[in-house]
């Protein structure tokens, strides 16, 4: 597995004690209960039902197209700004800039098997652990890598108060377009946006318009994948 090395000890503690959001959704209210069963539920049956035949199976051809282990983990900011390892199929080559370097178009760190796994988004499928662990959502603001957010939050002010709901499988942001490599501050802001309307606008109907986009957006409109 990816080891990921902090580069600044006190970025970590500051967003933990300083940054982290008052959650306005309280993990008690029934709307909150019927989204953290609706997770449990969905994620688990998917892992029941399709992938104690499909990860295998994709395990098997990351295997036969490169070195290295089949399961990517990551840290990442979860809520309240506390890190977890995110599951991810690997889709690259062993490196030593998973963590700091985003994947770009035409990345050669990306396997050939690794690059279809990422443009069907079947390399996110892990999450579901995640999801079934309690440390994601099915919907939420997407977690960035640790070193990631540390450069982030330097060009955002408040740009970590966007954990304080569980990161999702899919987000807002992604299910709008905002996916893939993060090019310019636009890109940057406008994602960060999303992510505080999402959290100021949260209800059970708006997650499902996120899913019915985020499966439109992977059927129809994912150039942004790669």
């Amino acid at each position: 597995m990816y080891k990921t090395l902090f580069r600044n000890n006190a970025f970590h503690q500051g967003v933990a004690e300083k940054q982290t959001s008052k959650d306005g959704l309280s993990e008690k209210s029934l709307p909150l209960r019927i989204k953290n069963g609706l997770d449990f539920f969905m994620a688990f049956t998917f892992l029941i039902v399709i992938a104690t035949w499909l990860f295998p199976l994709i395990a098997l051809l990351i295997k036969a197209g490169s070195k290295g282990p089949v399961i990517f983990k990551q840290l990442r900011h979860g809520k309240d700004n506390k890190p977890f390892y995110c599951l991810k199929f690997r889709t690259m080559v062993v490196n030593d800039k998973a963590d700091t370097v985003q994947a770009k178009k035409g990345d050669r760190r990306i396997t050939p098997f690794g690059s279809f796994l990422r443009k069907s988004s079947l390399d996110e499928l892990p999450q579901l652990i995640n999801i079934v662990r309690g440390e994601m959502s099915l919907i939420g603001p997407r977690p960035h890598a640790v070193p990631m957010n540390e450069i982030f939050s330097d060009r955002i002010p408040g740009y970590m108060n966007r954990h304080a709901i569980k990161p999702g499988l899919t987000g807002l942001a992604q299910s709008r377009g905002y996916r893939g490599e993060i090019k310019s501050y636009q890109d940057l802001y406008f994602r960060y946006r999303l992510d505080l309307f999402y959290f100021k606008k949260w209800n059970l109907q708006l997650d499902v318009k996120i899913l019915v986009w985020t499966v439109y957006s992977l059927l129809f409109d994912n150039k942004n994948a790669y």
